[in-house]
């Protein structure tokens, strides 16, 4: 693996003069490399990391279990595709175990999200059973943790 993407996964903001001095590199292969990785399709993009609990945005995120029938020809990637282009689908993933693909998707509320499960997902041919989990809580987003205030862990104890 280039030496640049764990540097640019822990800190996409950082300078190009930071990476650099972290990689052991000149400034201008430090360029180089990320150009390449970018057209290569390595680098997909960058993301700002958000607590969902800091933004004004009310969202309602589930974890989606989606059993499938494979298609002929296709397995489950053509499923796979379709069910990724809603655009409430934040992630979408081929699972090993007891069901087939790991959905990840967001609305506004819990009957958004309801609604896009019974009448977009589960209506899709190939679409054998659903189980839906939604998040209560975050503590780790793509490997930070979402610090939070720390207060007073236990009441004092009064005679």
């Amino acid at each position: 693996m280039d030496k640049i993407l764990p540097l640019l996964r822990n800190d996409a903001r950082a300078s190009i003069a930071d990476l650099a001095k972290q990689a052991s590199l000149s400034e201008a292969e430090v360029v180089r490399r990320i150009k390449v990785l970018e057209d290569d399709g390595v680098i997909l993009g960058y993301h700002a990391i958000v607590d969902p609990q800091k933004v004004a945005r009310e969202c309602v995120a589930a974890l989606i279990e989606v059993k499938l029938t494979p298609e002929r020809e296709g397995g489950f990637d053509r499923m796979a595709e379709r069910i990724a282009r809603f655009p409430e689908v934040q992630g979408c993933y081929l699972m090993s175990g007891g069901y087939d693909l790991l959905v990840i998707v967001e609305g506004r509320t819990l009957h958004e999200v309801a609604g896009f499960v019974s009448e977009k997902l589960s209506t899709i041919k190939g679409v054998v059973g659903t189980a839906t989990h939604f998040r209560l809580k975050a503590y780790k987003e793509n490997g930070v943790a979402l610090k939070r205030e720390q207060g007073p862990q236990r009441l004092a104890v009064a005679p």
